[in-house]
């Protein structure tokens, strides 16, 4: 097995084709969705963080400026078979050094609310209620940072 390595990319390099797949796989296949009918527009704008196994992108993260000090994390996803294995976590955590280092205050995120018990052990707060997204329940979580 390979370090796991996190990097930052963008939708113009060729590693976008992989990252574009690993959401469609993890994130829009289940709901019997396509990246294909939804606009990408913003993928343009987003620096992308991947975690790669060797030169295999197994976890993305996308992070999209909204003003001068939040940022939102979006569409993070990583491949069933590396799920549980702290992949997550080093995307995070990477992505929040990132932004730190870039001045931003605040992440904010909407996590799929099956998964917010991931984004609460990393210190994220609930933000009002429920709200659906994509046809699934979500909620509005964000965190300061130092």
């Amino acid at each position: 097995m390979n370090p796991i390595t996190i990097a930052i990319t963008h939708a113009a390099s060729p590693e976008y084709q992989a990252v574009w797949q690993l959401r469609e796989e993890v994130l829009r296949k289940p709901l019997g969705m396509s990246l294909k009918n939804e606009s990408l527009a913003m993928d343009a704008d987003d620096d992308i963080f991947v975690a790669k196994d060797g030169e295999d992108v197994i976890g993305c993260l996308m992070l999209h400026h909204l003003d001068s000090t939040t940022i939102k994390f979006r569409q993070m996803a990583v491949y069933n078979a590396w799920q549980g294995k702290n992949i997550g976590r080093l995307l995070m955590e990477s992505a929040e050094k990132y932004a730190a280092n870039k001045g931003y205050k605040q992440v904010s995120l909407h996590a799929r609310k099956v998964v917010s018990g991931f984004y609460t052990a990393l210190g994220y707060k609930t933000v009002g209620g429920e709200f659906e997204e994509v046809g699934i329940a979500h909620l509005l979580m964000k965190k300061e940072l130092a």
